[in-house]
């Protein structure tokens, strides 16, 4: 059968559709889009379509920027032994980086430390911060992560060793003490834009920490850095962390996937070239699902410093190894995240009425706690519905959840579950929980629990929000160069999605592993369409008149270009179709 996806078709405003058309000189339908996404005035689509580095916000905006920038700068001048800690994910692993090269370049008494996920878990931990002050660190600077670890940092202070924090999950109710704490998720923060990565976090510290040597007259006998060429790593990062690709994370990942592009990143490059790249431009899907994948891996199943030094290597021997390292991780990660699945799936099918309940919450003794939350985002996909996996070892397991857009996942677990957390974190979409094996019945009825009272008992599907009706033979190669300006593509920006009506399919069959392949007709009007994963729907949509939901694209194959449809979506075949 057809997915089952509710579709919506936003209201299409003609004045402001027209208006935008002739101040920007682009189509009706790239208008449209704009609109739909909250953008109406000529000068924000400007804004919106051309970002530049002039439209980031004063990082001294930010609440204590300042004071964590006058302490690194005594760090810098006191020679001060200074320790970057981070996150094992792709944003944790940019946001090391950056500082560490920024900061090697003129204070040479800088190292980094990430926890290793299974044996150390998530954040600052004690028998780390006894190593740092065994090896007389004087100052952490974390990144990605720290807002939660107010009793870790108050044991680092008590030892003798100063904590900058700089974080962007959810602020809890008891903050650190340290340094400074730099996040705009602070209630008392005025930075403008409250959604940056880790990565734009601590991307926003090192402009105002080289805005501030510079007026102390640091770069008077030295040169003067070029911030501009660690944006592919903070594209990356913020790409990565699937957070809204709109205002100041927009520039950095449009800015910062040219970086990418032309960068001179000798790990970068052979990570794209292990990553079956080759001469194609970088674009948010192809980092997504190329390259963040295999430095997620580093972290998951791996060691998360091969990542890191694949990233600040300036050996292009030692790049090739740790690349091919970081690949050998993904296809293991690949592989274990099957066997999870699949584990769950027949779980599922045996034991559970799929229509009966609203959120799904399964432990095992067995399975990689790093692998996990993959799992449970291909749940939400499958089922839609907050969903948690749970890795348990010793009567503690470590979870790892994905959410809808229906339920903020880390307010439900504060609200309604935190009593029999160990601990907690995360924000809307995505939330990393501790919780002792015996609570764990007991936390599935109360996350139902939550569910039921913040969306109530409606079966809920996921949405196709339609950006707007067209005839096939709108579509062009103009039309196309057109869309490709509004990308980079993600949470809060995706791709457009045109909808053509009652088009006759022809000539389906199934590609690749499982991709379906098929000609759209409308009045004599072709085109080639590919709906990845949905090979096995080609017998039901031969030769039917369908509605159907796609993303206009080019395909390059074989050294030749042309128009294809990226399928979404489709309509049970007519008569009786379904959809809005």
């Amino acid at each position: 059968m057809l997915p089952i996806t509710r579709w919506k078709l936003p209201y299409t405003n003609k004045g402001a559709q027209s208006l935008l058309a002739l101040e920007l000189g682009i189509a009706p339908l790239i208008s449209q889009i704009l609109i739909n996404r909250g953008i109406t005035a000529p000068d924000d689509a400007k804004r919106f379509l051309f970002p530049s580095l002039e439209h980031l916000h004063n990082p001294f905006l930010m609440k204590d920027m300042e004071k964590g920038v006058d302490r690194l700068i005594q760090a810098i001048q006191e020679r001060e032994r200074i320790v970057i800690y981070g996150d094992y994910d792709a944003d944790g692993i940019t946001s090391t980086v950056i500082l560490v090269k920024f900061l090697r370049e003129i204070h040479d008494r800088t190292t980094y430390y990430i926890p290793e996920r299974v044996k150390e878990g998530y954040g600052l931990g004690k028998a780390a911060i006894d190593r740092f002050r065994e090896d007389g660190t004087n100052l952490i600077v974390t990144v990605d992560c720290g807002i939660s670890d107010h009793e870790e940092i108050a044991y680092a202070i008590t030892s003798g060793i100063d904590v900058i924090v700089t974080d962007h999950h959810e602020v809890p109710d008891i903050m650190p003490e340290c340094s400074a704490v730099i996040n705009p998720h602070r209630r008392d923060c005025s930075f403008p834009f409250k959604a940056l990565a880790g990565v734009g976090v601590a991307f926003n510290l090192l402009i105002a920490l080289r805005g501030k040597l510079r007026n102390l007259g640091f770069w008077k006998d030295r040169e003067y850095p070029n911030l501009m060429k660690y944006l592919d790593l903070v594209a990356i990062g913020t790409i990565g962390d699937v957070v809204p690709l709109v205002d100041e994370n927009r520039v950095l990942a449009k800015i910062g996937l040219g970086v990418v592009n032309n960068t001179e990143r000798i790990g970068l490059k052979a990570l794209m070239v292990i990553s079956d790249i080759g001469g194609r431009d970088v674009n948010s899907e192809s980092a997504a699902f190329r390259l963040i994948p295999r430095i997620n891996a580093a972290g998951r199943i791996g060691s998360p410093g091969d990542a890191v030094e694949l990233l600040l290597t300036e050996d292009a021997g030692r790049a090739t190894l740790l690349a091919e390292r970081l690949d050998s991780y993904n296809r293991k990660r690949q592989e274990i995240e099957k066997t999870i699945l699949d584990e769950t799936l027949d779980e599922i099918h045996a034991n559970i009425d799929i229509g009966s309940v609203n959120s799904l919450v399964f432990s095992s003794h067995t399975w990689h706690p790093g692998v996990i939350g993959i799992v449970a985002s291909k749940l939400v996909d499958r089922y839609y519905m907050p969903t948690i996996l749970i890795s348990v070892k010793d009567g503690v397991g470590k979870g790892s959840g994905r959410s809808i857009v229906e339920f903020n996942l880390y307010e439900g677990l504060d609200k309604n579950c935190s009593s029999l957390l160990l601990s907690y974190g995360g924000h809307r979409y995505a939330a990393g929980i501790s919780i002792r094996e015996k609570d764990i019945e007991e936390f599935s009825a109360l996350l139902s629990t939550a569910v039921r009272e913040d969306i109530g008992d409606e079966r809920l599907a996921p949405q196709t929000v339609i950006d707007a009706l067209c005839a096939l033979n709108e579509i062009d190669y103009t039309l196309i160069s057109q869309i490709e300006m509004l990308a980079p593509f993600g949470n809060m920006n995706p791709e457009p999605l045109l909808c053509a009506q009652e088009v006759t399919i022809s000539s389906p069959v199934m590609v690749g592993n499982n991709h379906l392949k098929m000609r759209a007709n409308e009045n004599s009007t072709y085109c080639d369409t590919i709906w990845f994963n949905n090979g096995h729907l080609s017998d039901l949509l031969a030769g039917s008149t369908t509605d159907i939901v796609f993303t206009p694209q080019i395909n390059h194959w074989n050294g030749k270009s042309s128009i294809q449809l990226k399928m979404k979506d489709a309509s049970a075949p007519c008569p009786g179709k379904s959809g809005y």
